[in-house]
């Protein structure tokens, strides 16, 4: 055989292994396409029937559920969690390590081991929560889809201070987010719904809707007339200490912001807040929030919990703390105030990594502000507890040190906590 013919016959063997090799990983591909898709037709379907009826079956962990479609228990799972104040944060359906440690932390307070797998007593004890369905229908009003919606968000924070609102982008991420829920499942449970036109029935979790702005005061009508005939019935001396103690924030108040115009207050993170919507409240006004009198910042798990006077857990949320540019403080610190809605103010000695600007700008509120829908001001200078524009990276990524939670946990926290109230730093 002559050296043409060897070196033909070895390329077509050459050739012919390497369709082999094609054919096999063709095979291996369309085999685990049709097995996904087996998986994802046996699965239980996203139905409001199917998700507030779904129970534990430790035969069937919904850790592993087939497919990649959301599973009806986690997502029923979820919504108690976070109707109890155990927050998973987005709500998902999936198993993650947000709804792992939620739901550590909730068998840890019901005096049950703190796993982070869901156990039958686990499940039980949080039906007894609540027996209202855990996802419902919503039909979308002329408001909903009107927005007004900002067309994009830019990615560097100098594009941003040329907006004149951080508005949500469309109805989809503004929905999800009032919702707490992630966008994807969102989706999953409406198909192929037009969710940007008003009468629109869809489905979504049961929780408390996300609202802008300061709470008002929800209390009984009779808590509310208590309060009011005892601050009728305060003696002057009562109502001279009151004077004074208003004197003493106004002049703290002043020493925080004298380098502020317009009288704004600043934060840690560069953020400002008019100082109308960063008033202290005053000492038991709307007590049945003011609840939380020291809170507790575990670096190293990046979680938030919360504690009432008498040392239980009140809530729980995952949380990103820091990162190795901007690292969370250690210690202790005291809530000094609350700011809702705020505007955000960058300082270039921040330094912030991909920041080029050399003066000072402000960027305008809304969901998709830096610092999101709430400011809980620390008493350790340049650090905070804050909402974020990114709800479903939450204890997933980094911040620039301070304490982001999603938009509607920052705003549960900051409805609850006193003035005052301890932060510790945990690094463990």
């Amino acid at each position: 055989m002559t050296m043409r013919s060897l070196l033909r016959t070895g390329l077509a063997a050459f050739l012919a292994a390497g369709i082999g090799i094609v054919d096999a990983a063709g095979t291996a591909k369309a085999a685990k396409k049709r097995d996904a898709k087996e998986a994802n037709a046996k699965a239980e379907p996203l139905t409001k029937d199917a998700i507030n009826a779904a129970t534990f079956d430790p035969q069937k962990p919904a850790e592993k559920a087939a497919g990649k479609r959301p599973s009806p228990l986690l997502i029923k799972v979820q919504v108690l969690l976070d109707r109890a104040r155990f927050s998973p944060g987005a709500i998902d359906g999936r198993n993650g390590e947000n709804l792992q440690g939620a739901l550590a932390a909730f068998g840890e307070a019901q005096g049950l081991p703190a796993d982070k797998t869901l156990t039958k007593e686990v499940f039980e004890k949080l039906q007894a929560t609540s027996a209202d369905p855990v996802v419902t229908e919503y039909t979308l009003a002329e408001a909903d889809v009107a927005g007004p919606f900002v067309e994009k968000i830019p990615p560097k924070m100098e594009q941003q201070s040329e907006l004149d609102a951080l508005g949500y982008t469309n109805a989809r991420e503004m929905l999800a987010e009032r919702f707490h829920m992630s966008r994807d499942l969102l989706g999953a449970l409406n198909g192929g719904a037009d969710l940007e036109k008003a009468g629109t029935v869809i489905l979504v979790a049961a929780v408390p809707a996300l609202e802008r702005g300061k709470p008002k005061d929800d209390r009984p009508r009779d808590a509310k007339a208590k309060d009011a005939k005892a601050g009728d019935g305060k003696g002057k001396e009562a109502r001279t200490r009151e004077a004074r103690a208003k004197d003493a924030d106004a002049k703290t108040s002043d020493a925080k912001t004298s380098d502020v115009k317009n009288g704004d207050a600043k934060n840690a993170e560069g953020q400002t807040a008019d100082a109308k919507s960063a008033e202290p409240k005053a000492a038991g006004e709307d007590a049945a929030r003011a609840k939380v009198v020291r809170i507790e910042v575990d670096k190293e798990t990046r979680q938030v919990r919360a504690f009432d006077k008498e040392g239980r857990l009140q809530a729980f949320y995952p949380a990103s703390i820091g990162s190795d540019e901007k690292p969370a403080p250690s210690g202790t610190a005291k809530v000094e105030r609350v700011a809702y809605d705020p505007t955000y103010t960058y300082d270039p000695k921040y330094a912030f990594k991909g920041v080029k600007a050399k003066e000072k700008f402000t960027i305008k509120p809304g969901p998709n502000n830096p610092v999101g829908l709430v400011w809980i001001d620390l008493s350790i200078p340049s650090y905070g507890i804050h909402g974020t524009p990114e709800p479903e990276k939450v204890g997933k990524t980094e911040s620039h040190g301070c304490i982001r939670l999603t938009n509607w946990d920052a705003r549960d926290l900051a409805s609850r906590i006193e003035r005052g109230a301890t932060v510790e730093f945990k690094d463990r």
